[in-house]
């Protein structure tokens, strides 16, 4: 595929803190890159920046109103049919019952313990990212 026929895709993740814990979400089996595990978020909307985008996405997806705490560096992965690049926010919850409204599953793991599950390609990086500084 070349250049000019390549989707680039903007995406929110939310890294989402608790008691010394990380959410980690498993994709939807009928979702691209099924039952992959990934960090919240999704896709920015045309004229929406990226905090906006996740604060709607985290909404939609689970019914959770979060705070940032801080933001990482984005993250650039391609794929073969598109490049997406990821905008992390770690973030703590602020209110909301969580509801998965598309993720199959979701598991609170200390940090150390978040490159044993089967990540989707591109939170590979953000996920280094993240545990590189913690103190």
């Amino acid at each position: 595929m070349g250049k000019a026929n390549r989707i680039d895709i903007g995406v929110t993740c939310a890294i989402i803190e608790r008691d010394g814990l990380v959410l980690a979400a498993q994709r939807g089996a009928s979702m691209r890159m099924p039952l992959k595990w990934e960090f919240p978020g999704g896709k920015i909307e045309p004229g929406e920046g990226a905090e906006a985008s996740l604060h709607r996405e985290l909404m939609e997806e689970m019914g959770l109103r979060v705070v940032v705490k801080r933001t990482l560096p984005p993250s650039t992965h391609r794929y073969p049919a598109f490049t997406v690049k990821l905008h992390p926010f770690v973030c703590a919850i602020r209110s909301g019952e969580m509801t998965l409204n598309e993720h199959h599953a979701v598991v609170w793991l200390k940090p150390d313990d978040l490159p044993t599950l089967d990540w989707v390609e591109a939170d590979l990086a953000v996920l280094e990212a993240y545990r590189q500084c913690l103190p």
